[in-house]
């Protein structure tokens, strides 16, 4: 039989988990499909009057700009979006988490940074200061791409380039200078790296020397810097870089995995190419495995500042304090602000991949979003790329564009990357490791090669959300641990670097 989902008793729709074609019978209802409602899509399961506030969860998701019968496809044609109605009560449903023993807490085969950190890959990072160095610092970690070029060196992951479109026209004292730097910053003490080799031109406003000082950075064997000018042109300053790179190889493949509590374990929520299914499938299964990891005393970092608006309060409610919460929704304004100057405002943010896949409105699509972060308190609100330092539940400050939003989480102290998708986004964020969680059955049937978990087989009801967030959180310590995800063994993840950029070039 055809599965309908009617999740809240308030609500007046329910969401079709296989399509419906115009005329079939409704399980459980006593009306037809009055139209075709695709998979993941919303049917009414009551009579809704034009101008009513529409619920999914219990929660505003639109207002109807048409009235609406039982049986009836509703999305984009009489669904309209309506700014957030979501209260904002800070900490008044605060989670009492169940932290286990020092003793009970798994743990996964990491590696141990002089720092104390630890990560869960042992790359060398090759790192443009700016734009105009991109080509220099890709050509010295291609050199190490060639087959047998790192054979005698088994225990070094690899060498990574990471090039951006920043770097110089932006001034100094800048949001976007300010940001560019935290994130270099936040990658060049990241534990998935074992060195870094900053290449830059010599001219840029993005100075090295000056962003490392503004880091608090020091130069030394495993943290070097490179001027093609200085070098005398393009191919010196290569074969320099290589003769760099290849020095800190012979060093970081010494490095040896040991066992270490998830308590370590730091891991960015992302989703991307979002369906009707997502916040019901693989977001809140998400959600479970990160609530099993803030009990071990891991962290989690929720992003994608516009994706929470509309839901907002589920957040709030379990902000630990009100400076916390106060911070959240100082981010939430500053965005109702800047998205002014669009078009659609904050609704521009659902693709049209999103609508495609059944989700109507931003305020729809945030539920889901949301529901990465599990049921835990929110222990933190950070702005992009800031340190992510405390255990629990944080917030960062992010657009809703994944690569941004991603980068900056890792910049944070990601190790590892948690993406859910019901459209099938193709993905990675190197250092770190990206976990693809698929909504549906038939998008993870359809990419294997770019899916590793299937979370489509819950709506079966042989598996609970509970269930299937223990087999995610045993999956990231697997992945922790250095087993391989497929986005990995695609190539992904060197493109995807995007830092933050808000001020304009000049």
């Amino acid at each position: 039989m055809k599965r309908l989902l009617h999740m809240n008793k308030g609500d007046q729709i329910a969401i079709a988990v296989d399509g419906f074609e115009a005329g079939e019978g409704l399980p459980d209802a006593k009306f037809t499909a009055r139209e075709r409602v695709p998979a993941g899509h919303k049917i009414a399961v009551a009579a809704i009057a034009k101008g009513e506030e529409v619920r999914r969860l219990g929660l505003v998701i639109g207002r109807a700009t048409a009235d609406i019968v039982a049986g009836q496809w509703v999305h984009e044609h009489n669904l309209g979006y309506e700014t957030s109605h979501a209260a904002r009560d800070i900490g008044s449903r605060l989670h009492n988490t169940q932290f286990l023993k020092s003793e009970q807490v798994p743990v996964f085969q990491g590696y141990r940074r002089d720092n104390g950190k630890v990560g869960t890959r042992n790359f060398i990072g090759v790192i443009a200061s700016v734009n105009c160095s991109s080509l220099v610092t890709r050509k010295i970690a291609d050199h190490f791409s060639a087959p047998g070029a790192l054979d005698a060196y088994p225990g070094c992951d690899g060498v990574v380039a990471l090039t951006h479109k920043s770097g110089c026209s932006v001034s100094d004292g800048s949001t976007s200078m300010d940001i560019l730097r935290r994130t270099l910053g936040g990658y060049v003490r990241h534990p998935n790296f074992a060195g870094l080799l900053i290449v830059g031109l010599g001219c840029e406003d993005n100075q090295i020397d000056t962003m490392l000082a503004d880091q608090h950075l020091v130069s030394g064997p495993m943290l070097r810097t490179l001027s093609i000018q200085d070098a005398g042109g393009t191919r010196a300053a290569i074969s320099t870089g290589i003769a760099d790179v290849g020095e800190m190889i012979a060093i970081a493949a010494k490095a040896e995995r040991t066992a270490v509590p998830a308590s370590e374990l730091v891991v960015g929520l992302q989703c991307g190419g979002s369906d009707g299914l997502s916040g019901l499938t693989a977001n809140p299964a998400l959600g479970a495995a990160v609530d099993r990891l803030v009990a071990c005393g891991g962290t989690a970092i929720l992003a994608e500042t516009p994706e929470i608006h509309g839901a907002e309060n589920l957040l709030l409610e379990r902000a630990v304090s009100r400076e916390v919460g106060e911070r959240l929704i100082g981010l939430l304004d500053w965005w109702q602000d800047y998205t002014k100057r669009e078009p659609h405002g904050f609704d521009g943010n659902a693709s049209p991949g999103n609508r495609e896949g059944g989700l109507t409105t931003i305020l729809e699509k945030s539920l889901g979003a949301v529901a990465k972060g599990g049921t835990t308190n929110l222990v933190d609100v950070i702005n992009y790329a800031e340190p992510a330092d405390k255990p629990g539940l944080i917030f960062m400050d992010s657009p809703g564009f994944d690569p941004v939003s991603a980068t900056g989480q890792v910049a944070s102290g990601a190790t590892l990357i948690a993406f859910t998708t019901g459209r099938g986004s193709c993905f990675g964020c190197r250092p770190s490791p990206s976990i693809k969680l698929a909504s549906n059955t038939p998008i993870f049937e359809r990419m294997r090669d770019d899916m590793d978990f299937d979370c489509g087989t819950v709506l079966d009801g042989k598996e609970s959300i509970e269930e299937m967030g223990e087999r995610i959180f045993l999956l990231m310590l697997a992945t922790a641990s250095g087993a391989a995800t497929q986005s990995e063994s695609l190539g992904y993840g060197e493109d995807e670097f995007a830092p933050w950029h808000i001020n304009a070039w000049l």
